[in-house]
């Protein structure tokens, strides 16, 4: 059955205190990865989706930002490029991090992993490190318009859409040396180029000689991450009223951050990231604009376009959602943001549905499911093929699966047969999952 198989990844990924995207390509903590994982984890282990946070959260540096990668030093240092000797930070725990930062799910998922088995200890312990993480995104990178920047496209989560080509010219690039260990295991047509790459290595050094300071020559307002950013603030008030705090400052923010999105990034039909350093709106087909739905006060005017607009331009009633829209000019099927489907954006949008349109929410839960089913846990898939690409045993791949089968029933969403595309292996090979994982 495909929520066992999904356990299964989830075992084999586990790394004594978290969980590893894929053991191969990405051998250390990512940080809304972990995320998404807790949530999977909360539906089968409780106490792993909160081991998982809190080994994060652990990581958190004094200013309180939570970084996007943690490293693991039994990893050797040459495994993953930019690894901790290009970064040079150590978090207060000693931990070896990078410097920049990832879309703040973290509340959400302390919020379902708390569903799931009411722990009030564990939300007094995560409850002022996740507002530490807000306060630092607003005192660091706040913008005049009242949003979140972000300096670096791996911020985004999505790393080389196309809605980043524009602002990422600016960027002043020279090859560096290093050796990309992404090729060794993925295909070059499947990653992004080594142009973009250069591009990256470049802001994230510049912004590494600052002090991690300095902002550099890429600061966009991107709709995903400041829906992220409002959608904590609301999951954060809910946390406050549960602890018996007053959530009348986290209601505040959110309101204020939905407020300047519709104001500041709102098209008219997609929210779209706004360019700071070119002072101007970035015209794109990403998805990512359709992640606002999350937003539990968007105006209901706004919520129908925007529907509409994820109808027209992304075949929504079809179930597997692209990262861009295939009628954009930029639009690749296979190449990593730049139009494959991918399960988490797929399922924040869900998520952003089941609030506004439940009946619309169905059928992306479905597609999620039916392109598990047709290519097993890939890291991403050609939305109209459904063959998977990138990693195969991608963690937030089965943990987003299992969430979906507890929301909906797993009747309801087991594909016929059963069982997922053989690539995937055979279920007795782990007849006794339950006993390979420790208490």
């Amino acid at each position: 059955m495909i929520p066992r198989e999904a356990v299964r990844v989830l075992v084999s990924n586990w790394d004594g205190n978290h969980t590893v995207p894929s053991r191969r390509l990405y051998p250390h903590q990512w940080s809304w990865d972990s995320a998404f994982i807790a949530i999977g984890h909360s539906r089968w282990s409780p106490r792993r989706g909160r081991a998982e946070l809190l080994s994060l959260l652990g990581a958190q540096w004094r200013d309180g930002r939570v970084p996007h990668i943690v490293f693991n030093p039994r990893v050797p240092d040459g495994a993953y490029f930019p690894g901790p000797d290009f970064w040079q930070v150590r978090a207060p725990s000693g931990t070896s991090t990078s410097g920049i930062v990832q879309p703040p799910v973290h509340a959400l998922a302390a919020w379902r992993t708390h569903l799931a088995e009411p722990d009030p200890a564990f939300l007094r312990r995560v409850y002022p490190k996740l507002v530490a993480q807000q306060e630092f995104l607003r005192a660091a990178r706040r913008s005049p318009e009242g949003l979140i920047a972000i300096v670096h496209p791996w911020e985004s989560g999505m790393d080389n859409s196309p809605a980043w080509d524009q602002p990422l010219h600016a960027v002043h690039d020279r090859p560096t040396g290093y050796v990309r260990r992404d090729l060794g295991t993925v295909d070059a047509d499947e990653r992004p180029t080594d142009r973009d790459y250069e591009r990256y290595v470049a802001l994230a050094r510049a912004y590494r000689d600052s002090g991690y300071l300095s902002p550099g020559a890429f600061q966009v307002e991107d709709p995903l991450f400041n829906a992220a950013y409002g959608q904590a603030e609301h999951v954060l008030a809910l946390i406050a009223a549960e602890l018996g705090l007053d959530p009348e400052p986290h209601r505040h923010e959110a309101a204020a951050v939905t407020a300047a999105m519709v104001e500041h990034l709102w098209d008219g039909a997609l929210f779209q990231p706004r360019d700071l350093v070119a002072g101007r709106m970035i015209r794109s087909d990403s998805a990512a604009g359709l992640t606002p739905l999350l937003l539990p006060g968007l105006p209901g005017d706004v919520v129908e376009r925007l529907i509409s607009t994820a109808l027209d331009r992304f075949a929504l009633k079809d179930g597997v959602l692209p990262s861009f829209s295939p009628a954009a000019p930029d639009f690749d099927p296979v190449r990593y943001w730049r139009g494959p489907s991918w399960v988490n954006l797929s399922w924040l949008i869900w998520q952003g549905l089941s609030e506004h349109r439940p009946e619309l929410a169905r059928p992306v839960a479905e597609g999620i499911v039916r392109v598990i089913a047709r290519s097993g846990f890939r890291e991403y898939f050609d939305p109209f093929t459904l063959r998977g690409h990138g990693c195969s045993d991608f963690s937030w791949s089965a943990a987003l699966l299992l969430d979906l089968v507890a929301e909906h029933g797993l009747e309801a969403l087991t594909p016929p047969g059963g069982e997922v595309a053989e690539e995937q292996g055979s279920v007795t090979e782990a007849d006794d999952i339950g006993d390979q994982v420790p208490a």
